[in-house]
């Protein structure tokens, strides 16, 4: 049995729900980014108590099957560009569609309308967040990120990221280095 989990994240995110599911004596197979599998069925009074303590950590137990698909989009988009060094060599919407076994196209028209913007949009979301992050580590240049992103150029990911941001990423790096530089002298 699978239960899909909205606003899950992250490893801590993991760490919480597998927590919550130990608590309740629910046994699961795995605990993956916005999904749980469980060994066995559950019962209404654990599901509803699971929902109850997850909602208490910012999470949210799903029913909708639109709200479930959209969530495993998102899922889907956040794993391939924050948790993986190689982005797909294939492109993103044949990536999406073999990943949940649906067509892009029906899986574009459920995001856009649940979400308000389209699965294009929320990648870019994601890259510039990743670039932001990548940035702050400073171990990779421009060129390198530019790369690694798959952008065409490096003045494409500079033009994305000023229209997403306000600032260059050069500008960017700049604010935060001194930030960084700040807490590091306190």
């Amino acid at each position: 049995m699978k239960l899909y989990v909205k606003y899950m994240v992250s490893l801590r995110c993991k760490m919480l729900v597998k927590d919550e599911l130990n608590n309740l004596g629910i046994r699961y197979v795995v605990v993956e980014l916005g999904v749980i599998e469980v060994l066995e069925s559950i019962s209404a009074a654990q599901k509803e108590q699971l929902k109850i303590n997850l909602l208490k950590s910012g999470l949210e137990l799903l029913d909708d099957k639109r709200s479930i698909l959209v969530e495993s989009i998102k899922t889907t988009i956040i794993e391939m560009i924050h948790h993986t060094n190689d982005l797909p060599k294939m492109n993103y919407s044949s990536y999406i569609s073999s990943i949940l076994g649906y067509d892009y196209t029906y899986l574009a028209n459920v995001f856009s309308e649940v979400k308000g913007i389209t699965i294009q949009q929320f990648i870019i979301l994601n890259k510039i967040e990743k670039v932001k992050e990548l940035l702050l580590y400073n171990e990779l240049n421009l060129t390198e990120i530019a790369h690694r992103l798959h952008y065409s150029s490096v003045a494409h990911l500079s033009n994305q990221f000023k229209k997403m941001t306000g600032l260059t990423p050069t500008f960017y790096k700049g604010i935060a280095g001194k930030r960084r530089q700040n807490l590091e002298d306190v």
